[in-house]
């Protein structure tokens, strides 16, 4: 693999929460492949269809299943294992579960986060945290520029405004604890990471669109879809979570000036709206037919976009997939995984990823 970070996790202890979810699978896969020391922490799978089951990447890892609300179970974890690194994952990811379980999504998101950042402030040995968030924290004003780090954070729905709680929580916490200013009493460094709508294989969610689409073509049903015109900025699973692995070896390597807020977001080629992608899949795949869900839903934005002008000025990191070649790795493992090992299926993946 030829990355800037390819020698950067070898051997180092590294606590993923969430690990068990699709995002933190192909996270743990790839640490994996790098030879790093992997902790996961989470909830069990959702089904034995998810993709960390068919990857089997439990047998790789130390596999830790627990609630990341549980205060004493997330401080007994480090205290054990004392990881160097963290990445936050565990959440409640869906806006639409969050309106009918408001209570849950603020306990998960904003307490569990909290969680995680007294474990890091008690913890020596613990340097560096990375809180994945959303895209979807910005206080969304649905114009056309892509959102920048410094922009107001908000939240219409309860798991949108959850996320932003969780980013101003991080923010005091670096501004009261582990203060840049302070770096050499402290020694630790926590960012925030926002992605735009993350796709690939392996995700099986319910009211994803891509899941909800795979699904569909294999019962040869119409997909439906809510809100044709929404645009949002659609990214492969690899692209942020190359970021977030270049973002932590920068840290290592220059402390401080890089703690933060920042966002990974595809190219402006990838802000697409719901029908376009809907439509780029079934060509790719083959078959299927779609057709709009007209019944009265949840508020969901039209128009949200990023602007990822400081990674690639500041971390050189840009993305390398465009909307076509994402949708093409997407299919690909949709339609492979019955009858292929899974672990090599998403490793081959990210060799070719990094290759380009």
């Amino acid at each position: 693999m030829t990355n800037n970070f390819v020698d950067t996790f070898k051997d180092r202890t590294v606590l993923v929460t969430g690990h068990t979810g699709f995002k933190g699978t192909w996270l743990t896969i790839w640490l994996n492949m790098l030879g790093a020391k992997v902790i996961g922490y989470s909830l069990d799978p959702l089904t034995n269809k998810d993709l960390f089951v068919l990857s089997g990447i439990e047998n790789k890892i130390t596999d830790i299943r627990g609630d990341i609300r549980d205060q004493l179970a997330i401080e007994n974890v480090f205290q054990q294992y004392r990881p160097e690194i963290v990445f936050h994952l565990a959440a409640q990811p869906l806006v639409k579960y969050s309106y009918s379980h408001p209570k849950e999504t603020y306990d998960v998101n904003v307490m569990g986060t909290m969680n995680i950042l007294e474990a890091i402030r008690k913890t020596e040995e613990t340097k560096i945290g990375i809180f994945i968030t959303t895209d979807k924290c910005y206080e969304n004003k649905e114009w056309v520029w892509g959102y920048r780090e410094i922009d107001p954070v908000g939240g219409y729905d309860p798991y949108s405004s959850s996320k932003a709680c969780c980013e101003l929580l991080v923010a005091s916490y670096r501004n009261s604890y582990f203060n840049e200013k302070n770096f050499s009493e402290h020694g630790k460094i926590i960012s925030t990471v926002r992605a735009g709508n993350v796709i690939g294989g392996g995700d099986w969610a319910e009211d994803r669109i891509v899941p909800d689409s795979v699904r569909a073509i294999e019962k040869g049903k119409p997909i439906s879809i809510r809100s044709p015109k929404s645009i949002r900025p659609w990214q492969h699973v690899l692209e942020p979570l190359s970021g977030y692995l270049l973002l932590t070896s920068q840290i290592l390597t220059h402390g401080p000036a890089f703690s933060g807020a920042w966002n990974f977001g595809p190219g402006e080629e990838g802000n697409v709206s719901v029908e376009n992608l809907v439509s780029l899949l079934v060509d790719i795949w083959g078959e299927g037919t779609w057709e709009i869900n007209q019944q009265a839903d949840v508020h969901e934005a039209n128009l949200l976009s990023l602007d990822i002008s400081k990674a690639k000025h500041q971390l050189n990191w840009s993305p390398k997939w465009n909307i076509h070649e994402t949708i093409e790795k997407t299919v690909h493992w949709y339609k492979s995984y019955k009858n292929c090992d899974i672990y090599n299926l998403c490793t081959n993946q990210i060799v070719d990823y990094c290759r380009e």
